[in-house]
């Protein structure tokens, strides 16, 4: 009986049959005819770097383990030992620890780069070996949206590749590769797969040959997703649309709420229109402004845990962008591993509380903050 299945079907094994040598020597004359063992490819892995591909509109991908190993996978593409990478400041401390810890032991090393300079000359930062610049599309947690083509003829300029952390925008927002960047990467542990079940991660190429470089990084590195992982990424994209729409509704009429609350300092939302990047975010990001905020509340740890602890709706998880809102505290988590100096210069004080906002109804989720605002100024004023 022959069976067609809509569904791609889970391919839980790690190695594929030959019927005989003729099928061996075609599996290596003729790449991709055929699987033959799982680190090297299978069927789900390329069918979620095949539709991340497609949405960014990139000649080839590849799918890893995770986000982490993506911007491993993403810098290795262009960098051997004695080379120098550009970092923007304003980056995922995963990112930068990654740069600082791991790969300057392979000789790698990294000058970190002013969000104000990033889109104008790069030449003081550049050396003899600097091989790229890493930057995220919207970063992480203050929300500054770069001017992707600026920096990618700034990169280029120079000689340097322009290799895009898009994970906070994703290609519904923001397709960097229309902006002239040379790889995008993507935590698919956030929006792209949505529901916090999945760690994962996609680089996307813009040229055949680096495409090519990933392929065998992530073969030799062992970087490959699971089928399992790659199958529930898969299920999780399908709606990415309609997903991003609903957070980005929803951060939007959040971002306003937090604006009017008397112990909220600063709100970050590129939707917002006082927000510095606001038009370059409406032009850029096709009138989306994301699903992600942050707020700053005053620098007591008090104050912000007893905000952590009044809210019902928005559980502390450090990780985002899944259906269901979360909220995260970057000094102690995602940008724990910054020096303390570059905390303060990057404005990650003890107040800031990053929201990741789900698509629950809105209603939901504004009637519990304004109940732990609430909670939060009687602290205060009691105290």
């Amino acid at each position: 009986m022959h069976i067609t299945p809509k569904i791609t079907p889970i391919y839980q094994t790690s190695v594929f049959k030959f019927e005989d040598l003729n099928e061996l020597e075609l599996y290596y004359g003729e790449p991709g005819s055929r699987y033959m063992y799982s680190r090297n490819g299978n069927p789900n892995s390329d069918e979620l770097a095949d539709a991340v591909n497609l949405l960014e509109n990139g000649v080839g991908a590849i799918a890893t383990g995770s986000g982490m190993a993506a911007i491993f996978a993403a810098i290795m593409a262009y960098c051997t030992a004695g080379d120098h990478v550009l970092c923007a400041a304003d980056i995922y401390g995963g990112s930068s620890a990654l740069l600082n810890l791991e790969l300057s032991r392979l000789g790698i090393t990294v000058t970190y780069v002013p969000f104000e300079d990033l889109s104008t000359d790069l030449t003081p930062y550049v050396q003899s070996r600097t091989r790229l610049l890493l930057c995220e599309t919207i970063s992480n947690p203050l929300l500054r949206v770069i001017d992707l083509r600026a920096t990618a003829e700034a990169c280029h300029a120079c000689g340097l590749k322009l290799v895009v952390d898009n994970t906070f925008a994703t290609p519904i927002i923001t397709r960097p590769f229309d902006h002239e960047a040379d790889l995008v990467i993507h935590s698919v542990t956030k929006y792209i797969s949505g529901h916090s079940d999945v760690t994962a991660g996609v680089v996307v190429a813009r040229v055949a040959e680096d495409a090519e470089r990933l392929k065998q990084i992530s073969m030799l590195f062992g970087l490959t997703l699971s089928p399992m992982e790659s199958w529930l990424a898969v299920r999780g994209l399908k709606t990415l649309r309609l997903r991003i729409e609903a957070h980005c509704r929803n951060a939007e009429a959040i971002a306003l709420f937090l604006e009017q609350q008397p112990t909220v300092r600063t709100v970050h939302y590129p939707g917002l229109h006082q927000h510095p990047q606001h038009l370059l975010a409406a032009t850029q990001g096709s009138q989306l402004f994301g699903g992600m905020l942050s707020f700053q509340l005053e620098d007591e740890a008090e104050v912000v845990n007893q905000f952590m602890r009044a809210t019902k709706r928005f559980p502390f998880a450090p990780s985002l962008a899944g259906v269901d809102s979360s909220l995260s505290y970057p000094l102690g988590t995602s940008h724990r591993s910054l020096t303390p100096q570059q905390q303060v210069d990057l404005g990650i004080t003890v107040g800031l509380i990053r929201l990741s906002v789900g698509i629950e109804p809105v209603e939901e989720l504004l009637t519990d903050l304004e109940q732990a605002f609430a909670s939060v100024t009687h602290t205060m004023q009691t105290n």
